[in-house]
């Protein structure tokens, strides 16, 4: 089935006030996922009341990647029929909600245009206020949904077309501390199936294939860990795959099941150990930031109880939810005395109720857009922070 729900789903809110309710519809079109969704803050509690998406999988199954175009035509035919599934399966209608949360960008520019388009049509129609969310934002206030998390927290965006470290201060306020320069980890998972003739997406692909694999015996390189920093970089490891993989032909005369497995395992283990090494660094950015943010930093969650916990790294993002890499960060958190956050993985990858709890936090702080919000295929989250390297003459994408 294309459409995957969950409903009435409660989860602790650090944001609020007791008798303050605040309904809305979240639409998703980024990408290739068409999502909708109804989320609830009621008294400091945030509810899920419905979430839906429609993914493309099989659409794009034969061109071994998303081919916008098909993408965007797919999305204008189902947006109307998600929203009207996501408001049936909430139990309310249109007019009940306090207004309607979209993604603006960054993102494929046919689909995000479908998504604004069809928000503003709705909006107008139903006399809602409308709220433009970017992408990542959604992504990246996600554990404040699930788990009610205080600001501030490190995030880790891990996903196929997105990597970068974010400290998460407020709504509206993020600050970069360092992202990929070339691919996204997800998009190198998706080029390395394809190289190594596997089914799309590539990461679930990769991972089932590395668990047979021996990840020491093909040496892959470790892209920019002798430089400071947290930026990343992956595009050479697909490089260095490719070459292994050749080489291992050459040697055999084909493929064989056994070369591919350990192909697998030592690309795997190569992203793993970059990204731990990376949000190693990261905490140690987020554990030294001085000043005002101090305090807060010490003690950025208080559990049900009342209890100040450890520093937080939260990860979203479809590559979140590989095994290997998730056990790597653990680790990493472990030893720096740090909580691991990771949301459903149903909320890592892309879909409506992010969105539309991002849209609630804006709104709470006055956030309203009109008729004139644009469709946006780039749109970093800080501002202020110098674009990525090959973000090309468009500017930085995130």
């Amino acid at each position: 089935m294309p459409y995957g729900c969950y409903l009435r789903q409660r989860v602790p809110a650090t944001v609020g006030a007791m008798g303050e309710t605040i309904t809305f519809l979240g639409l998703e079109s980024s990408c290739d996922d068409t999502a909708a969704a109804v989320v609830r803050l009621r008294d400091g509690q945030a509810e899920i009341l419905s979430s839906v998406v429609a993914g493309q999988v099989a659409l794009h199954a034969d061109f071994g990647g998303v081919v916008p175009e098909l993408a965007a035509r797919a999305h204008v035919e189902k947006l109307d029929v998600c929203v009207e599934e996501a408001l049936a399966q909430a139990g309310l209608a249109l007019e009940n909600m306090d207004g309607i949360a979209v993604t603006a960008g960054p993102g494929l520019i046919g689909g995000v245009m479908a998504g604004v388009m069809c928000a503003k049509g709705l909006a107008a129609g139903a006399g809602l206020p409308l709220v433009g969310v970017n992408h990542l934002a959604g992504h990246a206030l996600t554990p404040r949904l699930t788990d009610g998390l205080a600001f501030p927290y490190l995030m880790l965006l891990v996903s196929g077309g997105h990597c970068q470290f974010l400290i998460v201060r407020g709504p509206e306020e993020f600050t970069r501390l360092g992202g990929t320069i070339d691919d996204a980890p997800g998009e190198a998972f998706d080029k390395t199936a394809k190289l190594l003739g596997l089914p799309q997406p590539g990461g679930p692909a990769v991972e089932a294939e590395a668990r047979n694999g021996d990840p020491k015996r093909i040496a892959f390189p470790r892209p920019l860990l002798d430089r400071p920093g947290c930026d990343m970089s992956f595009s050479g490891l697909k490089t260095a795959l490719l070459r292994a993989r050749d080489a291992a032909m050459a040697e055999a005369g084909g493929l064989t099941r056994q070369d591919r497995a350990d192909l697998c395992a030592g690309f795997q283990a190569a992203v793993a150990d970059v990204l731990a090494e990376k949000s190693r660094r990261a905490l140690r950015v987020l554990l030294a930031d001085a000043g005002s943010h101090m305090e807060a930093i010490q003690t950025p969650y208080v559990n049900k109880t009342g209890q100040a916990s450890a520093p937080v790294l939260a990860v979203a993002g479809g590559v979140a939810a590989n095994s290997v890499i998730r056990a790597a960060l653990e680790r990493v958190c472990d030893e720096a005395g740090a909580r691991f956050l990771a949301p459903p993985l149903r909320l890592c990858t892309d879909n409506a109720a992010m969105i539309a709890w991002a849209g609630i936090e804006r709104f709470r702080l006055g956030a309203r857009d009109g008729m004139e919000l644009a469709a946006r295929p780039r749109w970093p989250l800080d501002q202020n922070a110098a674009p990525m390297l090959g973000a090309g003459k468009r500017g930085a994408k995130a």
